[in-house]
């Protein structure tokens, strides 16, 4: 009696940890299509600003601005493993119908943050995007400073006095800024996982299979 409860409990748990493997190759699949419709999104021919983007549409849009950055700018901490440490400048961006926005300019090294950029014209070409930087963990702004620790849109847009509007350029938008284009930002790991679960399911099984063997070779 023993021995089928301790088989029973070995195949429930066996059945567990396979149905949580199938699961994250699921979810992998899931993520996979995200990845893939974003990537389409960020490539496709660029259109006039939506009147009202939408987070859950808009995500990834390619659209295209004219207007004039107004002179006004903050400041994301940042690192590029070509480049290191330096600053995403996010410019106020005033376009050509009166809508105040956000432009995510691009890199510049720690250096070159307060290097004076004059207000000027332009057409910006780039990617509508609602970043998830910010975490529970994430530092406040430091107001002293002027430094964000992630693209916090809502606190951004509050400071600069625009819509909560964010289009990260794709091209060089000029004054010695290096574009950062946007790119299909979604965690994937969950091959890592099934991976793990389907490992812990061979054990479980390599460890059930070798108790069965001294339960045999004790009762031969």
């Amino acid at each position: 009696m023993r021995q089928i409860l301790f088989l029973v409990v070995c195949a429930a748990g066996l059945a567990v940890l396979l149905s949580l493997g199938v699961w994250q190759l699921r979810r992998l699949e899931w993520k996979e299509g995200l990845i893939a419709q974003a990537e389409a999104m960020i490539a496709q021919a660029p259109v006039p600003l939506p009147a009202a983007p939408d987070p859950a549409h808009d995500r990834y849009r390619a659209v295209t601005v004219e207007g004039r950055f107004t002179g006004e700018e903050t400041y994301v901490l940042t690192s590029t493993r070509e480049r290191g440490p330096g600053f995403l400048i996010i410019a106020a961006f005033e376009t050509e119908d009166g809508r105040r926005i956000l432009i995510d300019r691009g890199y510049v090294p720690e250096t070159a943050k307060t290097t004076p950029r004059r207000g000027h014209g332009a057409t910006v070409t780039g990617n509508l995007n609602w970043p998830d930087d910010i975490t529970s963990s994430t530092p406040a702004h430091d107001e002293k400073t002027d430094i964000w620790f992630g693209r916090d849109l809502a606190g951004m847009a509050a400071q600069l006095k625009t819509d909560p509007v964010l289009v990260i350029a794709r091209a060089d938008t000029g004054d010695g800024i290096t574009p950062m284009p946007a790119t299909a930002a979604f965690r994937n790991d969950h091959l890592g996982y099934a991976v793990t679960w389907f490992g812990l399911a061979a054990v479980w099984a390599g460890m059930t299979l070798g108790y069965l063997w001294r339960i045999r070779r004790r009762t031969v």
